[in-house]
Parts: structure tokens; C-alpha cells; sequence
């Protein structure tokens, strides 16, 4: 793999809504990221073990394991979408931490927007880490998994 390929961040996309994992890999890979898309928690699990990825746009609401007991396992910076709001979710993703927020139906903008912040969050959090550039950001042991 060239230099100017391992540079490029990973976006993670993991929403059950095929349609919605469609229309953000369009907009993510159309201002030049490397993206991955996963319909469930599980997939994007199972893929992070030799992968890694700088973001993650992560649906709320998904039926094996929701997006906030997703996030709990991982480090990476995270962009909740949803279709729901009612003031508990928004409530909730508000306490999370996450970096940002998206409603469906979002718009191109606002996604990249979230994920340009995101990535250059996460980017200055590793460099701060150990004084060196990007490091694995989304990574979690098997046993972390339960698996």
C-alpha cells in the first residue's frame, strides 16, 4: 500500500438501514476519505481486530446492539445518527461524549462537516498521546468484545 493511501483515514459507517450506509459511503468517499461500511455492531466488530478507523458514524438505534452500547467499548471518536428525537435519545447522546450529532434525513455538508472535526480530534489526541502521528483509534481486545 502507498504512503499517501495509509494516510488517508478510515471512516467507519455502521447503520442497519442499507439505503443510509449507501448515501454516506457516497458523500464520505466524495471528499477523498477511505471508507467502511458494516449493517450491524457485530460486522464492524468483527472487522476491528485488523483494521482500524479514525471515525465512526454510528446509528442509534439498531436491533442486535445499539449504537450507545457500541460506543462504550471503543475509544474512537463517534457521530450518532438518528431518526429518533425524542428528548431521552437526544438527551442521552448529549451525556455520551460523542463528537457530534446527525438527524435523518442529514445533508452531505453537515456530515463532512462532523467528520472533518472528528478526524482532526482524534488526530490531535494521538499525536498529544505519544508526541507521533495517527495511531489505531478504534480498538478493543477479544475480551472486550465477548468474544
Amino acid at each position: 500500500m502507498n504512503d499517501i493511501v495509509k494516510d488517508v483515514p478510515i471512516i467507519a459507517i455502521v447503520d442497519d438501514d442499507a439505503s443510509a450506509r449507501r448515501s454516506l459511503l457516497r458523500v464520505v468517499r466524495s471528499a477523498g476519505y477511505m471508507a467502511e461500511t458494516f449493517a450491524s455492531a457485530r460486522e464492524f466488530l468483527d472487522w476491528l481486530p485488523r483494521n482500524q478507523a479514525a471515525c465512526l458514524v454510528l446509528d442509534v438505534q439498531m436491533a442486535e446492539m445499539n449504537g450507545f452500547d457500541l460506543q462504550n467499548r471503543l475509544t474512537v471518536p463517534i457521530i450518532f445518527i438518528t431518526a429518533h428525537d425524542d428528548a431521552s435519545t437526544l438527551e442521552r447522546i448529549e451525556k455520551s461524549g460523542a463528537a457530534g450529532l446527525l438527524r435523518k434525513p442529514f445533508d452531505a455538508p453537515a456530515v463532512l462537516d462532523a467528520i472533518r472535526r472528528a478526524v482532526r480530534a482524534n488526530h490531535e489526541r494521538n499525536a498529544g498521546a505519544d508526541g507521533g502521528g495517527p495511531a489505531p483509534t478504534a480498538t478493543a481486545s477479544v475480551d472486550e468484545l465477548g468474544g
